[in-house]
């Protein structure tokens, strides 16, 4: 088996995990607020991913390479880009519905395929390009419902929307750069090394902030531990399989594919809150089914 072509099945498992955990840290907001429920994220999903380093130390025989000048740069921006991309998107879905900021920030792979070409060297072909735009039109017509259109959501939900998106691919950019810095180990290790650095870090940022600003939502996120012990299971094996799609791929093939996620979504909204699936929904998942198809194709 082409190792390589792991990042497939990686990513799909990524997009499952996470939108489990989007679901765990949706029902956790109501009791501990958004910023409480955000930092839990990293906070439960930190000693996790350090488990998972030790046991893929255990399978393997590697030890965790040693952190370079380098990694540590690109790691450190990446956790920044992502707090600052989670704070932009809920700073604009307070400004306008979820589901046009939805559709500003999934514009993510679009951004990051242009991030990664300008700042990384990975390649982008024409068929590549095609495929991340029909995938990305795709969820915005899903994301446009009736009554929330684009043009009408006002300047700042447009701006914050699509800056969120820059700066999840500019976290993608930074953890993809982190893990080819290391010099050594297999793509496992590096991918799982660069993880607990990147959590680490972003529980350090996380505690500090709310300890200094937000005492109230940090005490709350330690008083709900046991809801939080799952969301933070779930996060750390979403990201560790996003890891581990960066370490074997470009960050756009990744975050490409992972606009299935998109669709677990609308399924489980069907499925547990008997929501109707429209049209242009049908349509704008044909379109993401449609570019993700053309992307695996451009992998031949």
């Amino acid at each position: 088996m082409d190792v390589s072509l792991f990042w497939i099945p990686a990513t799909l498992a990524a997009a499952a995990a996470q939108t489990g955990r989007n679901a765990t840290q949706r029902r956790l907001t109501e009791t501990i607020g958004t910023v409480g429920a955000t930092q839990i994220r990293f906070l439960y999903g930190f000693p996790f991913a350090l488990l998972a380093l030790a046991a893929m130390s255990l399978v393997t025989g590697e030890a965790a390479p040693a952190p370079n000048p380098a990694f540590l740069l690109y790691a450190l921006a990446g956790a920044v880009a992502q707090i600052l991309a989670t704070a932009l998107m809920l700073a604009a879905m307070r400004e306008r519905a979820f589901s046009v900021v939805t559709a500003y920030t999934k514009t993510e792979p679009v951004q990051v395929a242009l991030f990664g070409f300008l700042l990384l060297g990975d390649p982008l072909t024409p068929a590549m390009a095609v495929a991340i735009a029909v995938a990305t039109a795709g969820v915005v017509l899903m994301s446009a419902k009736p009554g929330t259109g684009l043009a009408s959501s006002g300047l700042k939900p447009v701006v914050f929307g699509l800056a969120s998106g820059a700066f999840f691919a500019l976290a993608a950019i930074g953890f993809r750069g982190a893990i080819l810095a290391l010099e050594q180990g297999s793509p496992l290790i590096r991918a799982s090394t660069t993880l607990v650095w990147s959590l680490g870090i972003q529980t350090a940022i996380l505690l500090l902030w709310l300890g200094l600003l937000d005492r109230k939502a940090l005490m709350a996120s330690f008083a709900a531990w046991r809801p939080s012990l799952g969301a933070g299971f779930l996060g750390a094996l979403a990201s560790q399989f996003w890891f581990i799609g960066f370490a074997l791929t470009t960050a756009a093939n990744v975050r490409t594919l992972a606009l299935v996620e998109v669709l677990m979504a609308q399924a489980v909204s069907h499925r547990f809150l008997a929501q109707a699936t429209s049209r242009r929904e049908l349509a704008g998942m044909m379109l993401i089914l449609g570019g993700v198809a053309l992307l695996l194709l451009a992998q031949g």
